[in-house]
């Protein structure tokens, strides 16, 4: 199916010095001296918006992964992906210099209330004026529960039960208030009309909340809600409530699979294709010529520790990879963590690569490496295959991706006219729903 109209592009974000490639922060470009100051984050921001990105997410955990040999040394010894800020510190910066480009924060349903996530991001996305995405995750390691005060992560489709009433609480909370409920008029004293603003009285299996909430209605009513899972369960809720889907796919033919999975699920609840962005994600590493673009990709897994490889792979799949499992066992063993959507995708690249999968659990993160032409050539197939809606671009190394991807990659899409120009929207969700 060829697929008309213009792609979206989402960057993969960390509030650390690596995103997504291993060992990513040892390349001698990569800063890291300035993680903690604003200006880190708002050049970033200004980067992105510059190369019209439809969003930039962080991607969040609530601890550091000890998976592998049962201790955290080896992930953030070796400098896993860690977050070393809380993103809801750092979007507020990146909000601030600019005036189109989404902002995501990954949150977790599965120990966050509705009412501190109904505030947190309706507040954001009224400084933004209507461009928050919301990541929603029921996090994947155990490490992150017993940060919660539990043993280990409840089962995974009772995490999903919560998640999905979380999200209608949410929903409700911030259907509280109308449009113009807010008067702020003086001379007549009246601050707001309380006949547009209600309890909410919600009460569901997992949550309840009064409300009303204090925060008014946001430009954009809710915000955009981001979802990744992988699972049956996890795409069927994908399907209920997502406006983008962020999944693994390590092949075009999966990713057709998957937009054609996704199709079947969405139509049970009313929705079709047209009601959410697919994304896979995309690793490259560009080019002037074939030759550079190849030198550089050298140059870049030259730098990669294998044992971060192990680590965060293991981390991943909620699992040791220590003594690495068959796919099937490596799902026994994990039981409720770990990621399916990662598991896939390692089960997918075995099988393109035809390595074993104890092999495709000791590399690195695949990379496209070529120049521009080459890059934009996959990328608008993927999408004219009807592939994807766009792609989740994490960064190789910080920030230079983002910089080759603005000043190469996006012109050249520009040029075959598969990428906005200019940004036809105000808000996240009329930039999703017009990509210009």
């Amino acid at each position: 199916m060829s697929r008309p109209g213009k792609m979206h592009l989402v960057a993969y974000l960390k509030t650390g010095p690596t995103a997504s490639f291993a060992s990513g922060w040892r390349h001698p470009a990569a800063p890291l001296d300035d993680i903690w100051e604003p200006s880190r984050w708002e050049n970033l921001a200004r980067l992105l918006e510059h190369a019209r990105f439809d969003c930039g997410f962080f991607a969040d955990g609530l601890g550091i992964p000890d998976v592998y040999r049962q201790t955290f040394a080896d992930y953030i010894g070796r400098g896993g992906q860690a977050s070393l800020l809380d993103p809801m510190i750092v979007l507020p910066l990146m909000a601030r210099v600019t005036t189109h480009l989404g902002l995501g924060a990954t949150l977790s349903t599965t120990f966050y209330e509705p009412y501190q996530l109904a505030r947190s991001l309706g507040s954001l996305d009224l400084i933004s004026k209507g461009r928050v995405a919301w990541n929603v995750v029921t996090s994947s390691y155990n490490a992150e529960a017993r940060n919660f005060g539990m043993e280990a992560l409840p089962d995974k489709d009772l995490r999903y039960d919560r998640a999905e009433d979380v999200l209608a609480a949410c929903c409700a909370l911030w259907d509280g208030w109308d449009e113009d409920a807010l008067v702020l008029d003086r001379e007549s004293g009246v601050f707001a009309d309380a006949q547009k603003i209600r309890y909410v009285d919600y009460v569901g299996p997992h949550v309840k909340t009064r409300g009303p909430l204090s925060i008014p209605r946001t430009p954009q009513g809710r915000p955009v809600i981001l979802q990744a899972g992988s699972s049956p369960r996890g795409r069927d809720v994908a399907a209920r409530w997502a406006e983008m889907i962020f999944c693994t796919v390590a092949t075009k033919e999966d990713g057709i699979e998957f937009c054609a999975d996704m199709e079947r699920r969405l139509a049970k609840h009313g929705r079709s294709r047209a009601d959410v962005a697919i994304l896979p994600t995309l690793s490259v590493v560009v080019g002037e010529t074939e030759s550079i673009a190849r030198e550089k990709a050298a140059f870049v897994e030259s730098l990669v520790d294998p044992e971060l490889v192990m680590a965060s792979n293991s981390g991943l799949l909620g699992v040791d990879l220590s003594d690495v499992p068959s796919p099937e066992e490596a799902e026994r063993r994990a039981g409720a963590s770990g990621s399916q959507g990662s598991r896939d995708r390692m089960t997918q690249r075995a099988k393109a690569e035809g390595i074993s999968y104890a092999e495709a659990a000791r590399k690195a993160r695949g990379q496209l490496a070529g120049t521009p032409e080459m890059i934009a050539d996959v990328m608008e197939d993927w999408f004219r295959s009807g592939a994807c809606d766009g792609f989740v671009i994490p960064p190789t190394t910080f920030p230079i991706t983002y910089e080759d991807v603005g000043r190469m990659v996006v012109p050249e899409l520009q040029r075959r006219g598969v990428f906005r120009r200019e940004y036809a929207g105000r808000t996240l969700r009329e930039n999703l729903l017009n990509a210009g």
